[in-house]
C-alpha cells in the first residue's frame, strides 16, 4: 500500500483529526494544571489526580478526562491511513480501549466501582498503543514518526506509579494504617510516611500528553510533505 498515495486521498479529515487532537490535549491538560491551581488542598506529591472528583471543582476533572478520551478518539481517525500493516492495526485497536477506558473515568469518578477497570482498560492500552503505533509508523519511509523514547515513556510512568502505589501501602501499613475500601480517604499522611505516588500519576498524564502531540504532529507533517 502507498502511504503517501493515502495521505494525499485523505489528506482533510486525517489533518482535521490531527488536530482535534491536539486541541483536546492541550484542553485536558489545560484542566489538569488549573485544578493544581484551584484545589491546593489535594497534596499533588501523594493525592492521585482522580481524588479531584471530591474537590470543589469535580467538573473540571470531567473535563481533564473527557478531553483525554476525545484526543485519542481523534487520534485513530488521525493515524488510521498511517498505520497501515497488523502492526498499526493492533495498535490501533488497543488506542480505541485506552479511549474507551478514558471515556468511563470520564463517566465514573474515584466514587464509582467501575473507576478503577476503566483505569485498567485505558492506562495499559495507552502504553501498548504508544509503543505498537510508534513502531508501525517509523516502518514507513517518508513519514517521521514519534521519537521511540516518547513511546516508552508512558509505560515507564505506569511501572513507576504501580511501584509507587505498591511502597505507598506498605508504608501505610508499617506505621500501623490499614486502608481497606470502606476506609475514609485520608486527608494527612501519618507520621513517618511519605508518598510519590501522586507525582508518579502525574508524570504518566504528561507522557502520554507528550505522545499524543508528537503523533498528531507525524500527520500534519507527513501532509505538509
Amino acid at each position: 500500500m502507498n502511504t503517501m498515495a493515502n495521505i494525499t486521498d485523505v489528506g482533510t479529515w486525517m489533518v482535521a483529526a490531527a488536530y482535534v487532537a491536539l486541541a483536546a490535549t492541550a484542553v485536558s491538560g489545560t484542566a489538569l494544571l488549573l485544578l493544581h491551581a484551584l484545589s491546593p488542598e489535594f497534596a499533588p506529591s501523594w493525592r492521585m489526580v482522580s481524588e479531584y472528583a471530591n474537590g470543589r471543582f469535580p467538573w473540571l476533572l470531567t473535563v481533564v478526562f473527557a478531553g483525554w478520551a476525545l484526543s485519542s478518539f481523534a487520534l485513530v481517525a488521525a493515524l488510521w491511513p498511517l498505520s497501515v500493516g497488523t502492526l498499526g492495526a493492533v495498535g490501533l485497536v488497543f488506542l480505541v480501549l485506552a479511549g474507551v477506558g478514558q471515556t468511563m473515568a470520564t463517566l465514573f469518578d474515584i466514587n464509582h466501582p467501575l473507576h478503577g477497570p476503566a483505569a485498567m482498560i485505558g492506562i495499559p492500552s495507552m502504553c501498548v498503543a504508544a509503543v505498537l503505533l510508534t513502531n508501525a509508523l517509523s516502518r514507513h519511509a517518508g513519514i517521521e514518526a514519534p521519537p521511540a523514547w516518547s513511546a516508552h515513556l508512558p509505560w515507564i510512568s505506569f511501572v513507576l506509579m504501580l511501584g509507587a502505589v505498591a511502597l505507598f501501602f506498605s508504608s501505610l501499613k508499617a506505621a500501623g494504617v490499614e486502608m481497606s475500601p470502606n476506609s475514609r480517604p485520608l486527608t494527612e499522611l501519618p507520621a513517618g510516611v511519605s508518598g510519590n505516588l501522586g507525582w508518579a500519576n502525574r508524570l504518566l498524564f504528561a507522557t502520554t500528553y507528550l505522545w499524543a502531540v508528537l503523533a498528531s504532529l507525524t500527520v500534519l507533517k507527513a501532509k505538509a510533505g
